[in-house]
This record gives structure tokens, sequence and C-alpha cells, in this order.
């Protein structure tokens, strides 16, 4: 194995996901020197297999589901589904899952990138495996090491299941060709938007969710919703259909559930979940126990108990969202230049799935704002389909329900059409804990889908 030279640089960052090429750009542009370590594509999973691609699809999808309700509503419509330009857009977008361009730009802004596998070889110390090669370059950062390494895809334990050619999101992001039929294992949010954008599409798709409902970190109304809109449109969702054995023979998966269902499709895609692993980058010199799933970090990002180590994004086990990565990230770079500023706050995180009705959701449930001990008011409104035209043509297909607690809003969830942008006030109104008796006095435009947020007020004030 051949040892390369010794760089010391101001700050390493092992992981350019969203999250580390936002710390390493920013510190660039500070004029410090930075190191990049990443793996496999800098930009991390967002652009080449998440955010970017998977909203493509999605908004594919919604085209088609659109001119389905054409007929009866505004005219005559003949929908033909074709996988192949969704697929030229998934490339174009991504460069064909070449990073040349994100590792410019931070070349660019000063920084040096470096592809491999990065682990720490002491608190202040990370060894960088090159990709492609035995070559080794040790590093030994004078002011900061940034830990930002994202997660991977998690498969479940179940019998058969390692030895068959299943996808994740990765594997389906990537397919020039639509299959005829795919098994979702997992009902949250990455099973439920692949699986309905590739059903529009034309591929025949079932979800299975082992637990009693789909997206169980969201509002229980939020599941009777999209389970309803999803089986009217031809998904077949199976909730309680824990799996016990998966085999792969003549070009089709074959799926047992412990219950007695039987399935077959082409494919088989698992969306059960991401894990962060710590283990991989040498966690333990920092303290951690083996196999701990996420860094424990101070309000500024500094890694509790080792002096000079940060961490940002999905290993600090708060989300896995780009925005809480960036925003993680600004806390970091002013931390670490010594800037001050705010402090990190996870009361007010927003999460959307991009579902068509999409379910916006920010701050706590009901449910757990109760287990918290808080004394709990909700509003509710359903966001009919006469509100603003027409909708889905079957009846309400979304609603706003607001959590409050202490005379303000707790957590808010809104599912609709527009539920990811109708979020942003919720958001705003949940981070600032502005009093309800204020947003009571707001005044709402008409017909829109944010009025429903006044009607929704409305009921929880009265309550």
């Amino acid at each position: 194995m051949v040892v390369l030279a010794v760089p010391t640089p101001d700050v390493v960052v092992i992981g350019l996901g969203p999250g580390g090429e936002e710390v390493a750009g920013r510190l660039a542009d500070a004029g410090l020197e930075v190191v990049g370590v990443d793996e496999r594509l800098v930009g991390g999973e967002c652009p080449y297999w998440g955010c970017i691609p998977s909203k493509i699809m999605v908004r594919a999808g919604n085209l088609v589901g659109e001119a389905h309700r054409i007929p009866g509503n505004a005219g005559i419509c003949r929908v033909q589904p074709d996988w192949r330009p969704v697929a030229r857009r998934v490339r174009a977008a991504t460069d064909g899952w070449d990073d040349k361009a994100a590792v410019d730009r931070l070349n660019t802004r000063g920084a040096t990138v470096l592809h491999g596998t990065g682990r720490l070889t002491g608190p202040h110390e990370v060894t960088v495996l090159h990709s492609g090669g035995d070559d080794e370059t040790v590093l030994r950062p004078r002011r900061a090491v940034v830990l930002a390494v994202g997660s991977q895809p998690v498969a479940p334990p179940v019998p058969g299941l390692a030895g068959t050619p299943y996808w994740t999101n990765r594997e389906l992001v990537e397919t020039p060709e639509l299959p005829e039929s795919l098994l979702v294992l997992g009902g949250g949010a990455v099973g439920l938007e692949l699986g309905q954008a590739l059903q529009r599409m034309g591929c025949a798709v079932t979800v299975l969710e082992a637990r009693s409902r789909l997206l169980p970190r969201e509002e229980p109304e939020a599941a009777e919703l999209l389970t309803r809109v999803l089986a009217t449109d031809g998904l077949d969702v199976r909730t309680g259909a824990e799996v016990a054995s998966v085999t792969h023979a003549d070009g089709r998966f074959h799926v047992a559930c412990r219950r007695g269902d039987r399935l077959s499709a082409q494919r088989l895609m698992v969306a059960v979940g991401r894990l962060v692993d710590l283990d991989r980058i040498g966690a333990d010199v920092l303290g951690l126990p083996p196999g701990a799933r996420a860094l424990p970090v101070d309000e500024r990002m500094r890694v509790t108990g080792v002096p000079g180590v940060w961490a940002v994004g999905d290993a600090t086990g708060r989300g896995a969202f780009t925005h809480l990565a960036v925003y993680q990230a600004d806390i970091a770079v002013r931390a670490i230049l010594g800037q001050g500023g705010r402090t990190a706050e996870y009361h007010a995180v927003p999460r959307v799935t991009f579902t068509d009705p999409e379910i916006g959701a920010v701050g706590l449930t009901e449910a757990q704002a109760r287990d918290e001990g808080l004394a709990v008011r909700t509003g509710w409104t359903e966001l009919a389909s006469g509100s603003r035209g027409f909708v889905h043509g079957r009846g309400s297909d979304g609603f706003v329900k607001l959590v409050a607690a202490d005379g303000h809003l707790v957590g808010a969830t809104a599912a609709g059409p527009s539920g990811g942008e109708i979020l942003g006030l919720l958001t705003l109104a949940v981070q600032t804990r502005t009093p309800l008796a204020e947003l009571d006095a707001t005044i709402w435009a008409y017909p829109t889908f944010h009025r429903s947020v006044g009607q929704a007020l409305q009921d929880l004030v009265a309550a």
C-alpha cells in the first residue's frame, strides 16, 4: 500500500452531500484550506438519487394523473404514458451520475476534493483510502474535522432477500426502462412517492407496509387519506403485511407475507429506511460504542466531548432531510469561524411527502405532543374539492390539522394538492411560536388552499 503525503489543511470534511458541500464551500470561501472527502458523488443522495431525480419522476406521474381528470371536467383526453422521456430527463439532471461539475464547483471556491473512504484514525486525524486503488492520504487538520457522512438505504433481515437483485431508490432512479410490475417494501415517503409515480406511468405497483398504516410517523389522518386516494388510483396498498420471505427465480420476485399473502412482480424495491454507518468512518475513536446510530452534538453542532470535531446532517440523528443538513451546516460554519449567531433548534423542522396529494408536516403530531405531556388542543378542516375549482373529484382530498399547546402551534399538517407550499406559513408559525390570537386575526386570501389554515384555526379557537 502506498502512503501519500501527509497534508495538514485547516479543515477536513468527511461526506460531501448537501450539508458537507455547504460546509466545505463556505469555509473555503472564508479563506481556509479545506479538504473534502466523499466515496461516491459530490452532492450526495439528493441530486443523484433523491430529491431532484425523484421529483422529476413524481412530476411526470402527476402530469399523467392530472390528464386523467380532464374527461368530464374539461373535454376529452387520451393518455399514453411513456417512461423514456422521464429517464432521459433524470439522466440529464444527474449528468449521467457524474459529479465533475460539483467537484469543479468546489475546486473553484478553493476546496480540494478527494474521492475515497475517509476514516477517523484519531480524533484529529483522517485517513483516506482512495477510490479505485490502495493509495492512502493521511490528513491532520489544524482546525476542525466535520463529519457529514450521510446515510444509506437499509434492507430488513428478511430470509432470502439478501441474495436477490432487489432495488433501493438508487437502482429505481437509474433504471432506463419501466418494469411491468413492482413490489415496494415500505410505506414511508420514499416508497409512496416512487410507487405512485411508477404506477401512474403504467407499472403495476403493490406497496407492503409491515405496520398498521402508511406514513407511521405522520398523523393517522394523513395515512387514511393517502390509502384511500392511492387505492382509488389503482395502486395496491397492503398494511400489516410483514414479509416472511423473498425469492427470485426466472426474472421475478416472489414474496410471502406472514399473514398469508403471496405476491409476485418483475422488480422489488426496498424502502424501509436509512441508517448511518458510523463504524465505517471509525467513530469509535470519538468514544462512541460500536453500532452507534448518531453522533451526539451540542447546539453549535460540536461533537460532545471531542474539541475540534463537528457533525451535520443525517449523522446527528435529527432526520434525513436536505434542508436540515444545510441548516446545521450554517450553524457549524459560523461556529468554526467564531462568528456566533443562532444555535440549533428542532421544534419546527418541516417535512413533505411528495405524493398526490402532498403531505406537509411540521413539529409534533398530536400523539407526540400528548406523549410529551402537553395540554393539547387541535383544529381541523377538510379541503373540499370545491374550494378552488376541481381538485380530484373524490370529495375531500385534503385537510389541515393544527396541534396547539400553551397558546401557540406546536405542530401542523397540511395535506392536499399544495400541502408542501401551505406548510411554509405553518412552519413559520411553529418556529416563532406566534400566539394563536394573532394567527386567528390573519386575513386569508380567497379562494386559496392556504385559506384552510384560517378555517382550522377557527375550529381550534372554538374548541
